[in-house]
């Protein structure tokens, strides 16, 4: 879980520098939709690595909607759009991988999320 939050708030990070060095708009060369989607991200990869940290289960499906979505637009920019590197290829490969993880940490860390902390019990002397 603190892994996923931490690539989701370099996600942002990311996001937030190619929108600040690249100016509006930030991916003039691609289809609106997809400059719109890695836009939003600025703000929902910070706010999806929050929600986990805190503990909110609504982090866990957040996430893994923004890494599947990702990984998608990702495959569309890299082999449906004109210049895709063999670099390209590597990230949208590993953001493919966080994508399967993360449906795999809905499926199983979902009971952890939100549960109340168990104090322990008082010891009597």
């Amino acid at each position: 879980m603190a892994v996923q939050a931490v690539v989701l708030a370099y996600g942002g990070v990311v996001h937030v520098i190619q929108l600040v060095t690249g100016g509006w708009p930030p991916y003039p060369w691609w289809p609106i939709w997809l400059a719109v989607y890695f836009t939003s991200l600025t703000l929902l990869d910070p706010l999806a690595a929050a929600l986990l940290v805190a503990r909110r289960a609504i982090g866990l499906y957040l996430a893994a909607f923004i890494l599947v979505t990702d990984a998608a637009a990702n495959w569309y920019a890299t082999y449906c759009l004109p210049g895709g590197t063999a670099v390209a290829r590597i990230a949208q490969a590993v953001i493919s991988v966080l994508a399967l993880v993360s449906l795999l940490l809905v499926r199983y860390a979902r009971p952890w999320m939100s549960r109340p902390r168990q104090e322990e019990p008082s010891r009597k002397t």
